[in-house]
């Protein structure tokens, strides 16, 4: 699979978004990873709709929104996402799993399961024909610049098996979470192939530029 990278984009910066976007674009940034959160499922809030309508009509990238909130159910339509936007529901957040996802796939956009670090990965075993990626969380949501929880290679590695055996191999793995380059490298050997980047590489203080930093990404998850 392709390797691909999702900035995040509550670590961009804000006063120069409009430069970020097209630094993004010229570097051949795959994703945006928009973090929306509702203070209820993780202790915080960030992202929200209007952003999420401003950013689709600022740029080209496909969207990468990533919903922590519960009862997304309720609140699909609140956000703008169409062709080739990924659109992530935590399998922690909702009774009605599969009727979330086949809303996001009837609005055009390919629908993600996100699961914790400690939420085991059967979970998933009655949704895989439903969704085009998983989101492995590999700390626990709410905040940027946490620790990497060790256990999640080993999960990586295990959905990757799991997907491959049961014939869905076309099934994307995507990583959240300390995505730094060391960890990067870790988690593509596992057999992830979407990256969210954050404070722990592309926009950590030692990188120079965007260009630097995806730069060094790539090498690493190669």
């Amino acid at each position: 699979m392709n390797k691909q990278l999702s900035p995040s984009m509550m670590c961009a910066d804000f006063f120069h978004l409009g430069n970020q976007l097209k630094e993004f674009e010229n570097a051949g940034i795959e994703y945006l990873h928009i973090d929306i959160m509702d203070g209820v499922f993780v202790p915080n809030y960030t992202l929200g709709t209007d952003f999420v309508k401003k950013l689709k009509a600022a740029t080209s990238i496909p969207l990468d929104i990533h919903l922590m909130i519960e009862h997304p159910e309720e609140r699909l339509s609140w956000f703008t996402f169409g062709e080739g936007d990924y659109v992530s529901v935590h399998a922690e957040t909702t009774k009605h799993l599969q009727r979330v996802l086949a809303t996001i796939r009837a609005r055009g956009a390919r629908p993600m399961v996100a699961i914790n670090p400690a939420t085991p990965l059967s979970v998933l075993n009655y949704i895989l024909d439903d969704i085009d990626a998983v989101l492995i969380m590999t700390v626990n949501p709410g905040y940027a610049g946490q620790k990497l929880v060790p256990a999640t290679i080993a999960k990586i590695r295990e959905l990757r098996q799991m997907l491959d055996t049961r014939g869905y191999s076309h099934v994307e793995i995507e990583v959240d979470g300390n995505v730094s380059l060391e960890n990067a490298r870790k988690m593509s050997d596992a057999g992830a192939n979407i990256f969210v980047v954050g404070t722990a590489s592309l926009f950590h203080p030692d990188v120079s530029s965007i260009e630097e930093g995806v730069s060094l990404l790539r090498e690493a998850i190669r």
